[in-house]
């Protein structure tokens, strides 16, 4: 890809994934991720309705009227986005790869937390961590974000999401919101799951096709496995097959579902041919 060209793509999608962020989701993501607590700001006379629990006696004592102590909240929030760069994210049989869905997904998240004057950065990994963009503010930050999501080129086509939880852990130190975006199709992250969930605000966001699902039968199939590059030659007419496959796919989704539900965290399921608008305002909603 171009300069030319990636800047063209890097315009397009800023220029949804804002208005989303602009018009829908920034209310809902500054009342779902809250502060740190509330710091005070200032005092003001009385007025009718306020809790008389935070009138300001010194203050109201050297005046002669009552006066209030006013606080707000003291955000400061710090969002990481990990993104699986593996082989399997290039695959999609509709209108798009999951990839795209991926890369908006986290466009929209960045620009939501830059409208609430909080911090994003970036974890790209596979079966390595591919990429690190520490946490900053600002738009030129949030669009090197988009670039690094649209351009980048992994070393590896493999997953390893331990992996990538466990340099998280390491590279930070506070607490921060996490959403980590990645179709699953992976085991053994349960241990790590449960300490990074102790420790931030996690989510996951799985995001698949319909075709990973189940297996259509179409006679013998050349197969390409996306992570491996191992060719297989599979007769999809046999029912056993069909089956095995469905329940290995069923088997990485409660995985997925049950190792993050157990650890605290949240989980949302994105289908590429659905709207993940929808899916993160319910999410967003629920939570709020």
């Amino acid at each position: 890809m171009d300069t030319k060209e990636l800047l063209k793509k890097v315009r397009k999608i800023e220029i949804k994934t804002r208005r989303l962020s602009d018009h829908i989701f920034g209310g809902e993501y500054h009342s779902t991720f809250k502060g740190r607590g509330m710091t005070f700001s200032e005092v003001r006379q009385y007025q009718f309705g306020d809790d008389v629990r935070s009138i300001d006696w010194n203050v109201t004592a050297r005046y002669n009227e009552p006066y209030v102590k006013v606080f707000e909240e003291e955000r400061e929030l710090t969002m990481m986005l990990m993104a699986d760069v593996s082989g399997s994210e290039l695959f999609g049989t509709n209108k798009q790869f999951k990839k795209e869905i991926v890369t908006e997904i986290c466009a929209t998240l960045a620009f939501s937390a830059l409208q609430n004057n909080d911090k994003a950065g970036l974890i790209l990994f596979s079966d390595e961590v591919e990429l690190f963009i520490p946490p900053k503010k600002g738009k030129s930050h949030v669009l090197r974000i988009i670039r690094e999501l649209l351009e980048f080129k992994p070393k590896s086509n493999k997953t390893d999401i331990a992996g990538a939880l466990k340099y998280l852990t390491n590279v930070m130190k506070k607490k921060a919101i996490v959403f980590v975006l990645s179709d699953f199709i992976d085991d053994d992250y349960e241990r790590t799951m449960k300490i990074v969930g102790n420790k931030h605000d996690v989510t996951g966001i799985r995001i698949y096709d319909e075709r990973e699902e189940s297996i259509p039968n179409l006679g013998m199939v050349q197969m390409q496995d996306a992570e491996t590059g191992a060719i297989t030659l599979v007769n999809t007419q046999s029912k056993s097959v069909r089956n095995g496959y469905e329940k290995y796919h069923r088997e990485r989704v409660n995985y997925f579902k049950d190792t993050f539900t157990k650890s605290g965290c949240g989980v949302i399921d994105c289908r590429v041919d659905e709207s993940y608008v929808k899916k993160l305002l319910g999410y967003f909603k629920r939570r709020g």
